[in-house]
């Protein structure tokens, strides 16, 4: 039996829930470092919600400035190391971290973009992009999570772009997140009808 490819995964249309493509590189990544299937899926859709977050953000604050493909590269590649802690996936862990950036970096990908595999879950840490901010927002709005201090971070980034007060920017991103939250339940049935591992 041969193993099974991630690309269709990472490329093909889906209808329920519709999920955009992954970038072509990190499609390729993915299937290069023999990614498992749940792991693309999971990507596929953090992307997905990444792909929305840009979107919003360049329509209601165009004064901010960012790199949306930074942004999209990241979300779509950011548990790249979970291909090597495969336990990761459905348990907790975050050597994945780490793995992840050194993944990256050893196929070729700049520093700049392979950051994302390692600063996902540390959005406090000083120096902490904009970008940075928009990948870990994904990565847990995607599922309907929500954290206060993250939010707060990106508030206060869109306040600081267009002068607006806080309060304001807060009513706004949480309006828009609630409306990403409500296709939570269909994007995690999409990751869980993958497999944990390649057949």
């Amino acid at each position: 039996m041969t193993a099974e490819s991630t690309e269709p995964i990472a490329t093909d249309g889906t209808a329920d829930p519709p999920l955009r493509p992954l970038p072509e590189r990190a499609a390729l990544l993915l299937e290069r470092v023999d990614a498992p299937p749940r792991l693309v899926a999971h990507l596929r859709a953090v992307h997905e919600v990444a792909a929305t977050l840009v979107e919003w953000v360049r329509l209601r604050c165009p004064g901010l400035e960012f790199d949306a493909e930074a942004v999209l590269f990241g979300a779509a590649t950011h548990d790249i190391g979970k291909a090597v802690h495969v336990a990761e996936l459905s348990g907790p862990g975050a050597e994945h971290e780490e793995a992840g950036r050194e993944l990256l970096l050893r196929h070729g990908v700049e520093p700049g973009l392979a950051r994302f595999a390692a600063t996902h879950s540390s959005w406090t840490v000083p120096g902490t992009g904009v970008e940075d901010l928009l990948v870990s927002l994904a990565d847990k709005i995607w599922k309907g999570k929500r954290v206060p201090e993250l939010e707060d971070l990106v508030v206060a980034r869109l306040a600081g772009a267009d002068g607006r007060e806080a309060w304001e920017w807060f009513m706004e991103l949480d309006e828009a997140l609630t409306g990403i939250g409500d296709g939570a339940d269909r994007r995690l049935a999409y990751q869980m009808s993958h497999p944990l591992t390649r057949r």
